[in-house]
């Protein structure tokens, strides 16, 4: 069980599947799904700290003394503003839960850290996030799998 869960983690943390494929791999494994909710739930957000900090160290000693990396930054600041002011931490919390490509933590961290919103605010953000996509994913995964129960 030890290996399924490790596996339910890495998959949790890598920025194309994200919970998203975490508990639905986690459920075909063989774990109970309340555990492969969970796991994938605190790996998911557990995330949000290495790209928060990570780009912030990194941009500050790196990244910044080149001027498109600079021109990047500004680009999308400019981009996520109007939708930062209008929807505040609430609207980066269903950006991160909302199961779509290119939606979840990772980006909703660069959004925040690109942003430079208050880091525990933004957490929490990306928390609610986080178990927004886990209800919607595991309703999906847990639906399907009663269909075909009933379908059996």
């Amino acid at each position: 069980m030890l290996n399924e869960l490790l596996l339910v983690v890495i998959t949790t943390m890598l920025p194309v599947s994200e919970l998203r494929g975490g508990i639905p791999l986690g459920i075909a494994l063989g774990l109970p799904p309340w555990l492969a909710i969970l796991t994938a739930i605190i790996a998911n957000c557990l995330v949000f700290f290495p790209v928060y900090f990570g780009l912030k160290i990194f941009y500050e000693r790196l990244f910044s003394r080149w001027k498109i990396s600079r021109k990047i930054v500004e680009r999308s600041k400019k981009k996520a503003e109007p939708y930062i002011n209008k929807y505040g931490i609430l609207g980066l919390a269903v950006f991160i839960g909302v199961p779509l490509p290119a939606t979840g933590v990772w980006t909703g961290t660069l959004i925040a850290w690109i942003m430079d919103l208050n880091w525990k605010k933004s957490f929490l953000a990306a928390c609610l996030g986080v178990l927004i996509a886990a209800a919607i994913v595991s309703a999906i995964v847990l639906g399907f799998l009663a269909g075909l129960n009933f379908l059996v």
